[in-house]
């Protein structure tokens, strides 16, 4: 695949930046996955979509840095210094007569395997009542669409912000997602309360209306970050260090320094789309940085 090619599939935005081929970098099809566990009164259901390999390239994580000092971060933790894995998860809850799945994940047409894992957790595609998109990527909204073009989840109503659907229909690439959902599709301002036990949360800095969702019942919460951390590690080891993606880089530092050094504190629980299936887990401070401990409710 053309490392321009996995790029603009990306960011959702038909950007061309470079033709160097490697089969090494991009999507490639994970197996179906499902897990399963509750908060509260909410069932929840974690999964798998894809993995994903990002060159170590001075373009995407540690932008402001270069590849030698992001190599020499990945080599101490015990990774290759040439690339990123990131994982492409979903989230599927279920509140009474409501399904819920929080993104769509990169679709087949980018070898997204997302509809083989929800119906390997016995759920029917056409049982989805609600998707919610935390940003318009590629990786968040492409598998609205099966590979025929049409609607992936013909009974959902498909929710994003304000700002993230006046975004997507500003980019030209997107036209044909745009005009396959558009009747389905419902905004909310930023922020705002989207069900009983669901709210969105502005995390700004990723896109223009980027925002993650919260999960409350009783004393417990969970919070889906979204592309507000990419990396389990490097974006908690190094959350101060620019990502290539993100379009307010300033914005988005201060955000995941700030949204981190919450979570950290008050023990939330994390679902975070980009890290090892299934996502699930807690940030924990180390000094002036984080670290990830995987685990569920």
């Amino acid at each position: 695949m053309r490392r321009g090619m996995f790029i603009a599939a990306m960011l959702g935005l038909g950007l061309a930046v470079g033709a160097q081929a490697d089969e090494a970098f991009g999507p490639s099809t994970a197996e179906p996955a499902a897990k399963e566990f509750k908060l509260g009164s909410f069932e929840l259901i974690a999964v798998h979509d894809a993995q994903y390999v990002i060159p170590n390239d001075a373009k995407t994580f540690g932008a402001d840095v270069g590849s030698t000092e992001v190599g020499a971060e990945l080599k101490a933790n015990g990774l290759p210094e040439d690339r990123v894995t990131v994982s492409v998860n979903a989230l599927l809850v279920r509140s009474g007569s409501r399904l819920y799945l929080l993104d769509s994940g990169l679709g087949p047409k980018m070898h997204g395997g997302l509809v083989g894992s929800i119906k390997a957790a016995g759920v029917a595609p056409d049982a989805v009542t609600d998707v919610l998109i935390t940003h318009s990527h590629g990786d968040h909204v492409g598998g609205l669409l099966d590979a025929a073009g049409n609607l992936a989840f013909p009974k959902a109503t498909i929710r994003m912000s304000d700002a993230e659907w006046t975004f997507l229909k500003s980019q030209e690439a997107s036209a044909d997602l745009v005009k396959a959902i558009g009747g389905q599709v419902q905004t909310f301002a930023p922020g705002a309360s989207i069900a009983p036990g669901i709210r969105s949360v502005i995390l700004s800095g990723h896109t223009p209306g980027h925002v993650g969702y919260e999960i409350g019942s009783g004393k417990q919460r969970l919070l889906d970050i979204g592309d507000m951390a990419h990396s389990s590690v490097l974006s908690l080891r190094k959350p101060e260090w620019t990502m290539g993606f993100d379009s307010d880089k300033t914005a988005a530092k201060a955000t995941r320094r700030a949204t981190l050094a919450r979570l950290a504190k008050d023990q939330e629980w994390v679902f975070a789309p980009h890290f090892p299936f299934p996502g699930v887990g807690h940030v924990a401070a180390d000094g002036d940085a984080f670290h990830w401990v995987p685990g569920t409710p």
